[in-house]
């Protein structure tokens, strides 16, 4: 094949052809399929129009060279016409056509030419179940897919891999686990997992931030003796960081030595950054830069969310300047947010509308979120307003968008205004994505919600729960029943607030766990301030390290103390 290769590249180095550059217009289809698969200055469709025009007929190698070329919509129409192609020829029921027309149209954004392909083949063969598989994978349809995995005859790993890979692109990462607990039991060597199946279930620990379930894969992997290189090794990092634990990602990090990429050193980077260590994030950036590593715009944007956690502007000015100035990296949209929200939680709204409104492209979600968190925080009412009108044009079923802007009704006392907003949310069909909390105990992964009673342990939760509460009043605890934003009495209120799902996650950790275990809590939203003072409290009385997760950053709660120092 090397003799084939280096003669084609001969060939179409040639300068006696005007058209190809081709020196022997006759040529046998296996040097013509070698330009098409290899070629690099011609386009493989040009070469094959050449062929054909040269009356070389294509043999079965051809089409599968050929149809991945067209991998995205603007390449449809042409790859419908290589399609018709296949069925002039005869190759239409050859396999690997079938397969490489499935994966053309999947690449070109077509399923449902896609799905045609498919359900016309009579008996279909593996690699082409795992080509629908993951056509359905690739646009969210893991429903359908499941149904696909479900009916295959024979799996492979690829098979697994693939299904695996779509429950958690979806977020479904408990059935993520689920199905390759299902995976492993089958003990058979086709289906044995490889590098990229254990790092989707690393991803799928890490967006759970399930430590136990996450270091078992860690030792999974060793014990499956696969190499922890470069790309498995940031998949452990990105898990270690997200379960809470970055003294671990650091361990990964340092393990992989001097053979770590610019990947590897922004996942650190940004773990840092997630964790509030800014100052090890600015550190581990220089060391990047004395290693010989060029930074890139992933870099970036976890340097410039440690400047934003920490609250240090002028760091975060000079790194938005830096990243054009000395690396010419045109900023994206996500760098744009992040000085927007730095100046946001800084009380520095003016700026924060400067560059909203200097941006060379429009604002997203994301930019018009930071902006508002940030005006809320500083109790800037009109630019709120603004915000949340903006927020609500580019998703008109944001949720969180109404439940802010009632929020800020319910802050003000206007709870007229509330009761119509959410009246509207109602007629709408948007609801609101309630508080929930994941605590791991055991291996097992425990989830409640707001005064959540569905747990069989809700007896028992709720009584250490009021066991906690009362001993946390008894060292000066007073509920913030600010933070309740219904209309309630204010008896109402401090129930409401001791139902938070964060504090009835800590219960139940207290309660199965021995005296000094970590607890590791992950929050969907921010948690709000007063679980903020009563865990900080707790983590003092009870001689516990809380770990919580919320959706902007981790918060370490040590001896009556928190991570962020109080700015979130």
């Amino acid at each position: 094949m090397r003799l084939a290769v280096a003669a084609a590249r001969k060939l179409t180095s040639s300068a006696l052809h005007p058209s190809l550059n081709l020196s022997h217009p006759t040529l046998e289809s296996f040097i013509w399929n070698t330009l098409i698969r290899y070629s690099s200055t011609n386009s493989p469709l040009s070469i094959f129009l050449r062929m054909r025009f040269h009356g070389v007929c294509p043999d079965f190698h051809t089409f599968p060279f050929l149809l991945p070329s067209f991998d995205s919509p603007p390449q449809f129409h042409s790859g419908q016409t290589i399609h018709a192609q296949t069925i002039h020829f005869g190759f239409i029921s050859d396999p690997f056509v079938q397969t490489s027309l499935i994966n053309m149209y999947s690449s070109c954004g077509n399923l449902g030419f896609a799905r045609q392909v498919f359900d016309h083949i009579p008996h279909p063969d593996l690699p082409s179940w795992n080509s629908i598989l993951n056509a359905n994978v690739k646009v969210g349809l893991v429903d359908i897919a499941r149904t696909l995995f479900d009916r295959m005859p024979v799996r492979n790993v690829i098979s697994w891999s693939c299904m695996l890979n779509g429950y958690v692109k979806c977020g479904q990462c408990k059935e993520a686990l689920a199905l390759f607990r299902e995976m492993q039991r089958l003990e058979v060597e086709d289906v044995r997992p490889n590098e990229f199946t254990m790092s989707v279930v690393l991803s799928a620990c890490g967006q759970l931030g399930t430590l136990e379930h996450g270091k078992w894969a860690h030792a999974y992997i060793g014990r499956c003796g696969m190499e922890v290189d470069v790309i498995l090794g940031t998949s452990l990092i990105d898990m270690y960081a997200k379960c809470g634990s970055i003294d671990r990602a650091r361990w990964v990090f340092n393990s992989l030595g001097p053979s770590k990429d610019v990947m590897a050193w922004s996942t650190m980077i940004s773990a840092f950054a997630m964790h509030g260590h800014s100052e090890e994030c600015f550190g581990l950036f220089s060391a990047m830069m004395n290693n010989g590593v060029t930074p890139n715009a992933v870099t970036f944007v976890g340097v410039l969310c440690a400047c934003v956690h920490a609250g240090l502007v002028n760091e975060g000015k000079e790194y938005f300047k830096k990243m054009s100035m000395e690396y010419g990296i045109a900023p994206f949209i996500q760098h744009y947010g992040c000085m927007v929200d730095l100046y946001g939680r800084a009380g520095l709204i003016d700026e924060a509308w400067h560059v909203v409104n200097s941006m060379p492209m429009e604002p997203d979600v994301l930019v018009w979120g930071a902006l508002l968190s940030g005006s809320r925080m500083h109790g800037d009412l009109e630019t709120c307003e603004l915000a949340i009108k903006k927020l609500i044009e580019l998703e008109p079923t944001n949720s969180g968008a109404y439940v802010l802007l009632s929020n800020i009704y319910a802050k003000v006392g206007k709870w007229k205004d509330v009761r119509q907003l959410r009246d509207l949310m109602e007629a709408k069909g948007i609801r609101k994505v309630p508080g929930c909390s994941l605590v791991e105990v055991g291996g097992v992964i425990h989830e409640f919600f707001v005064g959540d009673e569905s747990h069989p342990e809700t007896r028992e939760i709720y009584m250490m729960l009021e066991e906690i509460m009362n001993r946390l009043k008894l060292e000066g605890y007073v509920g913030n029943t600010k933070e309740v934003l219904l209309d309630l009495d204010e008896e109402g209120k401090k129930i409401a607030l001791s139902r938070h799902s964060e504090k009835l996650a800590v219960a139940f950790a207290i309660l199965k766990t021995s005296v000094g275990t970590p607890i590791h809590i992950v929050k969907n939203l921010r948690i709000c301030g007063d679980c903020h003072v009563a865990i900080k409290m707790i983590s003092r009385l009870f001689g516990r390290e809380i770990i919580v997760r919320d959706c902007n950053r981790f918060h370490h709660f040590t001896n009556g103390k928190c991570s962020c120092n109080d700015y979130w």
